[in-house]
């Protein structure tokens, strides 16, 4: 069985919580997962779990920590819980992205169950500062899922030289078309990059504890290409 407890990652300023789960080999290499807007709430803690089936020691930092540690929005909140999280993530620092994730990646490779390879996967909100700190930081490599932001940071493309996977959905309401086309052409010639749209679907389709955004189909296709873009790059055993 996996097993899951709460790590302090300690920074400049302060410090924050992390959700770890170990696989049930004990060791692994590594993920830091990175929350949608939601916070790491259980939809991310499932992901972690998932990544440890895979035989991954996953972690999943609190990214709200510097505004309101513990930070959580579950499904059931509706409507009220969708305006708390855009509220959160209009007031984030980005300028903190590197000093965190780099935190959180350092604090994953130190722990004594990672192998010491470590990678990042980001959701949503969690997609763009995969983008990020792939880009200012030293992952193994990175995988982006429907990180809206991603378009708009382009110009940071050319500092990262790990591989790289992009998933976008082509009825994405919250994504433009044209934002993913525009990320697709940049690292067209990008040998370690790969860009993968999922056409029938919307924003957030991994996510299936969210009926509002859930699509089966989508989200086994692009889980498909992130084990075997993992199993590739950061490989288990």
């Amino acid at each position: 069985m996996t097993t899951s407890r709460t790590e302090t990652i300690t920074v400049d300023g302060g410090g924050f919580d992390a959700h770890v789960v170990v696989p049930d080999s004990g060791s692994g290499p590594g993920l830091v997962v990175l929350q949608e807007i939601f916070g790491v709430n259980t939809y991310i803690k499932s992901v972690c779990e998932r990544l440890a089936g895979m035989g991954y020691v996953a972690i999943a930092p609190d990214m709200f920590w510097r505004q309101e540690p513990g930070f959580v929005v579950e499904p059931e909140q509706g409507e009220e819980g969708m305006q708390l999280a855009f509220a959160k993530v209009g007031g984030f620092d980005f300028s903190n992205v590197a000093g965190d994730v780099g935190a959180a990646l350092d604090h994953l490779r130190g722990l004594p169950e990672c192998t010491g390879d470590a990678g990042l996967i980001g959701f949503c909100f969690g997609g763009t500062l995969t983008f990020l700190g792939a880009a200012a930081l030293d992952p193994t490599c990175a995988v982006s899922y429907y990180g809206s932001g991603v378009a708009g940071n382009l110009d940071q493309a050319d500092d990262i030289s790990c591989p790289i996977l992009f998933h976008f959905g082509g009825s994405d309401p919250y994504l433009p078309s044209e934002d993913s086309q525009a990320v697709a052409d940049r690292f067209a010639d990008v040998e370690q990059a790969t860009v993968l749209v999922q056409p029938d679907a919307g924003h957030a389709f991994d996510n299936h504890l969210n009926p509002m955004f859930s699509n089966p189909p989508a989200a086994a296709a692009a889980w498909e290409a992130t084990a075997a873009f993992l199993g590739e790059h950061l490989p288990v055993g």
